[in-house]
């Protein structure tokens, strides 16, 4: 291999693993940390066991083996080999083994000591994959329990934004310095409204001409190589290569663009960001970037996953960037404005924060723990974390106390997704009822998902036009699973609603669909389903128009109900007639959200009718409710005490978490009532007054007290909303002579005074009165003092006495004396 920078660290390196001591390595790209590392460490038998690598990508880790293997001369799975979901190259022999896809969380879960293991390596860390997260904290508890002797070791382009302090303090850090050249950074904005492919094509045509050495471009995903792959084709001169590079390639085309360009040649690779850090194309002098890349992030109101071109940090900039300044001076085309270029995000998000988290809360089940009290970097989202735990309970993993079930722990056992692994273990009994190719059809649909396509109108029509490329997976599926049975189309969308039953979707009008996890979603035009009383949606697109159904498979009600009883509920349900003001109250047979039939339900009672009532409340909102300036003020006077004391720990009383504790403080109030016109005669100041626990009321009258009484003996109401400081409206002579600004909540907020004309228009707001006697109050005076010469306007008001009269009723009450 050739010397890289990260020589400088190797004999370091063995030392401290030798030692029994952890690392965390910080080196940039092509400084060979992923390579050279782990490449002498295999050499030098620095340790008794094997090592594990994980690698953020499957296309990463099938490289890096299949080099390092070359560089020993031996075929890969002898001392170098790696494990990616449904492919192995491993033997007794292996000492290296470079692990993704959750493989590493699966050699846990399997064996926690982790027994023959002496080393877990984590690259490509600052990636932040949800794997590697998962992988870090498992690995810490089974070294914290039962293997001390486990190193860890973190590679990492950057530490900026890891704060490894609390989860590894007693780790080694190391620095290795890069190896970089100049380079010169070139602009190149394109117009983000008009089509991308030519305006990128312009900028790399430009590039091959105008420098010479070969060319990476940087664009977001599998879709955008191939289409400027095409468009450039026809233009490049011969001895320019094109090689794209992304994770469906076969390995030989993978190797064929990281491999150096022959003699005579130019290579123009086209790439996603795993060129960023996870590989190192050799050769490369020129660097094209397009500024976007593909991520998902699920969105958890919506319960579907968005895979979103979004524009990259500055980190991920400044690691495309490098790529051109390892051999030599470099130039790099941005093609974003310079100006834009300082307000890119420093580093993009942790996948934990953005990503769906149903295998993260399985794989914790099968650990025995729950994702919140894991050694996790970044704290998971809880309303992911919700709908993760809803789905499993939904899908079987989990009971309703969230305890992990014994199909739970099958599932984790399948390499996929929970709700793959549902449907794979489903189809056996969905076929022992009578369903002919159940099993079959599941196993087209898991190699369907694991490698997915976009386009297709059909699950039918998918499956077809990819037959030939998903073969070997559906008979890796089929092998795993013993299934006999053959054919499987017709038995296609009732074998998906086990993977996806919240996307059974009923028509409600025109391309308009209701699914049954709540959402509505509209059949893409043109569609040949459209008209489908029930479909199965397998392919949901979210953009700024809402949700549409890209690809589905029609269903038969009557074969839902046949087959899939379990996706069918009774219960009483409440829909809200708007027009007429109250709650139809119904019997109601439900899939999901979808309202199947339902029958009127008579005779309710108090209670019954009362719950109707509350879910009219929740549908207008609290403005349906007869709110007064006292109650209102009340409210407001809670949820100030919420942020000014934060000791007194009260319940939230946003309007939200109001609607949300409407049994609570409210239902009692509605005992009798069937309809919103009936709400007015309710006291809502009385009604939330007792509602509070002993002694609040009391802490609340003299912590925020609703009036403030003046020098003078006026009783004078504060002003007090939620986002602001409490106000305090007084005319200005009742406040002669004070030189104390009043406070409340225990003397830490002062009122903000509103001195008031004798006509109660506002003159001034002060927090200070004796800066306002002192300052302008001397303006003040003398503008009023001509509109208003009834009323005392003393030359000094900080010696003058607080009154509430006219200077003639002043002089009548002080016996002829101003």
């Amino acid at each position: 291999m050739p010397s890289l920078p990260i020589q400088s660290l190797l004999a370091t390196v063995q030392q401290a693993l030798q030692a029994g001591e952890s690392l965390i390595i910080q080196a940039p790209p092509g400084a060979g940390k992923s390579t050279l590392l782990p490449l002498s460490l295999v050499q030098q038998s620095v340790l008794p066991g094997r090592i594990l690598m994980l690698e953020p990508r499957r296309l990463a880790a099938r490289n890096i083996a299949a080099y390092l293997a070359e560089q020993l001369g031996e075929p890969l799975g002898q001392r170098i080999g790696y494990r990616v979901r449904g492919e192995s190259r491993v033997s007794p022999q292996t000492m290296l083994e470079i692990v993704t896809e959750g493989v590493l969380t699966r050699l846990l879960q399997d064996d926690p000591e982790l027994n023959g293991v002496s080393l877990i390596i984590f690259d490509e860390f600052h990636e932040r994959s949800l794997h590697a997260d998962l992988g870090l904290s498992l690995a810490l508890e089974s070294r914290a329990a039962l293997r001390p002797d486990l190193r860890l070791m973190i590679l990492s382009a950057t530490l900026e934004g890891l704060d490894f302090s609390r989860l590894l303090p007693e780790a080694r850090q190391l620095d290795c310095p890069g190896r970089a050249y100049p380079i010169e950074y070139r602009y190149r904005p394109v117009n983000r409204l008009q089509p991308l492919i030519p305006q990128w094509g312009k900028v790399v045509l430009e590039a091959v001409a105008g420098e010479s050495g070969s060319l990476l471009v940087f664009l977001p995903g599998a879709g955008e190589i191939d289409k400027l792959a095409q468009y450039l084709a026809p233009l490049l001169e011969s001895n320019v290569r094109l090689c794209p590079l992304h994770g469906r390639l076969p390995l030989a085309q993978q190797r064929q663009a990281i491999a150096p360009a022959a003699a005579g040649e130019r290579k123009l690779v086209l790439a996603t960001n795993v060129a960023e850090t996870s590989l190192t194309i050799e050769g490369i002098s020129l660097v094209v970037d397009t500024g976007l890349e593909r991520r998902a992030r699920f969105d958890a109101a919506a319960g579907l996953t968005r895979l979103e071109s979004r524009q990259v940090s500055q980190a991920s900039a400044t690691q495309r960037a490098g790529r051109a300044g390892r051999l030599g001076p470099g130039v790099a085309y941005r093609l974003w404005p310079q100006e834009q270029q300082d307000r890119l995000s420093r580093q993009a998000p942790p996948q934990i924060a953005q990503s769906e988290l149903t295998d993260l809360v399985l794989e914790a089940a099968c650990w025995g723990t729950s994702p919140e009290a894991l050694p996790l970097l970044d704290a998971p989202p809880a309303q992911a974390l919700a709908a993760a735990r809803a789905l499993l309970t939904q899908l079987e993993a989990l009971d309703e106390a969230g305890r992990l079930t014994a199909r739970g722990r099958q599932m984790a056992s399948l390499p996929c997704h929970p709700r793959f692994a549902h449907m794979l273990l489903a189809s056996r009994a969905l076929e022992a009822a009578g369903l002919a190719g159940a099993q079959a059809a599941a196993c087209q649909l898991a190699a369907l998902w694991e490698e997915p396509r976009r386009g297709g109108d059909t699950l039918h029509g998918q499956l077809s036009r990819e037959a030939g490329a998903l073969s070997p997976l559906v008979r890796r599926w089929r092998q795993r699973l013993g299934c006999q049975s053959q054919g499987g189309e017709s038995a296609l969308a009732l074998v998906a609603a086990l993977a996806w039953p919240d996307r059974i979707a009923r028509l409600r009008s025109g391309q308009r669909y209701q699914l049954a996890g709540g959402q509505s979603a509209d059949l893409v035009e043109g569609h040949p389903l459209t008209g489908s009383p029930w479909l199965l949606a397998s392919d949901l697109i979210a953009g700024e128009r809402g949700i549409r159904i890209a690809v589905a498979e029609a269903l038969e009600l009557s074969q839902l109900e046949q087959y899939l009883p379990g996706l069918f509920t009774q219960q009483e349900g409440f829909a809200w007639d708007a027009q007429a003001g109250r709650v139809r109250a119904e019997r109601q047979r439900r899939l999901g959200q979808i309202v199947v039939a339902s029958t009127p339900l008579t005779d309710l009672s108090d209670e019954q009718k009362a719950r109707c009532l509350l879910a009219g409340i929740r549908a207008s909102g609290l403005a349906c409710l007869p709110w007064s300036e006292e109650s209102e003020q009340l409210v407001a006077r809670l949820r100030c005490a919420a942020r000014w004391l934060p000791e007194w720990t009260l319940a939230d009383y946003s309007e939200a978490g109001l609607l949300a504790r409407l049994e609570t403080w409210l239902l009692p109030h509605l005992l009798g009532m069937s309809r919103l016109e009936q709400l007015k005669r309710l006291d809502l100041s009385a009604i939330l007054r007792q509602s509070l626990p002993w002694p609040l009321p009391q802490q609340l009258d003299e912590e925020l007290p609703s009036h403030f009484t003046a020098p003078t003996g006026s009783r004078l109401r504060i002003r007090y909303a939620a986002d602001a400081d409490p106000v305090l409206p007084v005319r200005i002579q009742e406040m002669f002579g004070q030189r104390v600004t009043p406070t409340v909540a225990q003397g830490r907020v002062p009122l903000l005074i509103e001195l008031l004309s004798p006509a109660q228009r506002p003159l001034q707001l002060t927090r200070d009165l004796v800066a306002f006697w002192q300052g302008s109050y001397a303006e003040v005076k003398k503008e009023m003092k001509g509109r208003y010469p009834k009323h005392y306007w003393p030359d000094d008001p900080l010696e003058a006495m607080p009154t509430r009269f006219t200077k003639q009723r002043m002089m009548k009450e002080n016996h002829g004396q101003p």
